[in-house]
């Protein structure tokens, strides 16, 4: 998550809302108060030294926000409450790098005596890096599929797409050669969602998971998620192997060559060149 920087905070503690949220049929037609703390996590330095408003994230509406999300909204789940409302923040100030949510309900039908129940949560935006590529059909055409579908949902943010490169297919499998690229985005996804997603946009390009590194219409993969190390069954982050493929150097080092390997230490600018002094006739 974007929490790599110490960030600054902007809170907001007890914000009183009547709304109509709770499994039970009384709760929602009778409705009763919650109690929302905020912590907005973002950079007020510039606001700060310039006193200036629109420099910020003015609370004041961010409280407004709160209160008219969940008095338009009913859901049974206080949970549904927190997550929405982060999205909801999120989307709307984009100061706003990562943020905690509390909702209380001093008034939960539990019967017995008790202060309150409440959810916390904490999201926030994620800087990950996906490698685009395809050797079937109109190549530039289901490129231009894969980046737009990052544009489609507001929960991902296209921040930079590379130049597209043609190059040779990688893994011995006889096939045309590819147009690769890699794009910049920014998410509220967690690894396996965004994978989900990733494959999901793969078969609407009519993608065919027949042959290990045959040919594709598109092909997605999560490079890079923050500085995220991890290994499960579907997914290893960093991607596998991504030091030694220039289809995949070539365009981290075009538009982001100041970003660190978490597990090798080197910059994608510091990689790109070694492999360049490896194989100077193949770059």
């Amino acid at each position: 998550m974007c929490m790599g920087k110490r960030w600054d905070e902007i809170r907001i503690d007890n914000l009183e809302v009547y709304a109509h949220h709770g499994v039970f049929p009384e709760e929602k037609e009778k409705g009763q108060l919650f109690f929302v703390n905020l912590v907005l996590y973002t950079d007020t330095r510039k606001a700060g030294r310039q006193d200036d408003l629109t420099l910020s994230t003015h609370y004041g509406e961010v409280c407004h926000l709160v209160t008219e999300w969940m008095q338009q909204h009913s859901y049974d789940l206080i949970e549904t409450v927190a997550e929405t409302l982060a999205e909801q923040i999120l989307g709307r100030y984009p100061l706003v790098q990562a943020l905690n949510v509390e909702i209380r309900k001093p008034q939960a039908p539990i019967g017995l005596p008790f202060g309150s129940v409440s959810v916390k949560i904490h999201r926030g935006w994620h800087r990950v890096y996906v490698a685009l590529g395809s050797n079937m059909g109109d190549r530039k055409n289901y490129l231009q599929m894969g980046v737009d579908a990052m544009k489609a949902r507001q929960d991902i943010r296209l921040e930079k797409v590379s130049s597209w490169r043609q190059t040779a297919p990688y893994g011995g499998v006889e096939q045309a050669d590819f147009l690769n690229g890699v794009m910049e985005i920014r998410t509220l996804l967690t690894p396996r969602e965004l994978l989900e997603y990733l494959h999901e946009v793969e078969q609407g390009a009519d993608r065919k998971r027949e042959v290990h590194w045959g040919p594709r219409t598109l092909d997605l993969d999560i490079l890079l998620y923050d500085d995220m190390v991890m290994e499960s069954e579907e997914l290893i982050i960093p991607h596998v192997d991504m030091q030694n493929r220039e289809f995949v150097l070539g365009p981290m080092a075009e538009i982001a060559p100041w970003v660190r390997h978490p597990v090798l230490g080197l910059t994608m600018g510091q990689m790109y060149a070694q492999l360049a002094s490896e194989r100077p006739g193949d770059l």
